[in-house]
């Protein structure tokens, strides 16, 4: 297996960017002081969990403020401890009464000191994570996405809803947003360079994630959680797992969701689980404006190019992605639009944390859960239509007037099964067949 074909979605991503109880914590005390430190908590020790740790910590540094972490949870014991033991070694002591192992671990982390909860378990589980942080009047950072079914993303929209109420911050995880070279080109079709966007197309193409064989003694809950970015009831698919970066960054430019999609999907070369290893997806915009979504993750195939956002308007196209410095904008008559100047402070993974310290330190606390839950909602909008094989339109999944099987959706196990032990992992393998899914 090539390199090129190893890369994983944190590579890629690099390559495409060179009024309540929160108030108290959101920066500003009684006499207008400005607070110098935020007390952290984190649930999902992994890889993502630990590399949010450090973004937000190099962001707190540009912002002359300190990070404690205070508090870890994770429902495997050996992830919590390499969490641990890698803030140790970075001067970061977490008390073992403060590191909590288990699937209920994370509301154990609620009845903690810290101000700020960064959440990065698998999607899966984060519907629950942030009602149980909302509750407990905690600052939110949410990997994205932030459900995995519409049921799970109306959990979010309310809970989204009481942060707002609470003076909470909410910061999600679709970084490129945070990105300079992307929100140059939203810049750019917000201010009408391309003028009326007429259609397009987006692209999320890499090599295959990896893959964990199960192991003799694992419950059907471990091996779905060590193996979680292979099934469907706890990534959504990769389709909501990864492309909703450049879905959501289709949102932002639209300045819409989709009223509908149809697509097609295919599963050739993966071990495990049960998803798709391609989608292509037709989301339909207000207006009869079309973009065409492509998603992808196979080794040995192109995925430099073919990654991105592209958009043709009424005045000219607009395109970014890997390998480039910024935007492409082009007039009809030839004429290149040069991009706005972007001021940021690191890469995109530092400067979302930035935003949200610097709102809190404000008192104008950032509040994304809308934008990410609707992010959410658009690719699993997709992912329906791949699996099911027919035209799938929003209203059916947030509107129960519109009296759609599609609206009950809720994958299993769900969050409450995993706490409860009532695990039961679908078989490897068996992917949805449309027209019958």
């Amino acid at each position: 297996m090539s390199r090129r074909a190893e890369v994983s979605r944190r590579d890629f991503m690099r390559s495409g960017a060179a009024a309540g109880a929160g108030l108290v914590v959101l920066g500003a005390t009684a006499r207008g002081q400005t607070a110098k430190s935020f007390k952290v908590g984190l649930i999902g020790c992994g890889g993502r969990g630990r590399g949010a740790l450090d973004n937000i910590i190099s962001a707190a540094k540009a912002l002359n403020v300190d990070i404690k972490v205070v508090a870890l949870a994770d429902a495997l014991p050996d992830k919590l401890a390499a969490a641990r033991d890698a803030l140790k070694g970075k001067g970061q002591e977490v008390p073992e009464a403060q590191c909590f192992a288990g699937f209920d671990g994370y509301k154990k982390l609620m009845g903690t000191d810290a101000e700020i909860v960064l959440m990065c378990t698998s999607p899966n589980f984060r519907p629950a994570h942030f009602e149980a942080a909302v509750k407990a009047g905690k600052h939110v950072f949410v990997e994205k996405p932030v459900a995995v079914d519409p049921a799970g993303c109306r959990r979010v929209f309310a809970a989204g809803g009481e942060a707002a109420k609470k003076g909470l911050g909410v910061l999600a995880g679709t970084c490129l947003r945070h990105d300079k070279g992307y929100r140059a080109l939203r810049q750019l079709v917000a201010d009408g360079a391309i003028g009326r966007p007429l259609g397009g197309a987006i692209y999320y193409c890499i090599g295959r994630l990896r893959f964990v064989p199960r192991e003799a003694g694992w419950s059907d809950a471990e091996y779905m959680v060590r193996n979680w970015y292979n099934f469907a009831e706890m990534s959504g698919d990769h389709i909501v797992e990864q492309d909703v970066h450049t879905i959501d960054m289709l949102n932002w430019c639209m300045g819409a969701s989709p009223v509908a999609a149809i697509g097609i999907g295919a599963r050739h070369r993966r071990q495990t689980g049960n998803q798709y290893d391609c989608f292509s997806v037709d989301f339909e915009y207000p207006s009869q404006v079309h973009v065409h979504n492509i998603c992808r993750q196979i080794n040995g195939c192109e995925w430099n190019w073919a990654n991105g956002v592209h958009l043709v308007g009424e005045k000219g196209w607009a395109r970014f992605g890997p390998g480039m410095a910024a935007p492409l904008v082009t007039l009809w008559d030839g004429t290149k639009v040069p991009p706005p100047a972007i001021e940021v402070h690191g890469s995109m993974y530092v400067e979302e944390h930035y935003v949200l310290l610097d709102s809190l330190l404000k008192g104008k606390p950032i509040n994304d859960a809308k934008d990410v839950t609707e992010a959410s909602l658009t690719a699993i909008l997709g992912r329906t239509a791949a699996y099911t094989g027919r035209r799938a339109e929003w209203k059916e999944l947030v509107d129960p007037a519109a009296k759609s099987d599609l609206y009950d959706l809720a994958l299993k196990p769900s969050p409450e099964d995993f706490e409860a032990g009532k695990v039961t992992a679908p078989k490897d393998g068996e992917a949805p067949a449309p027209g019958k899914a």
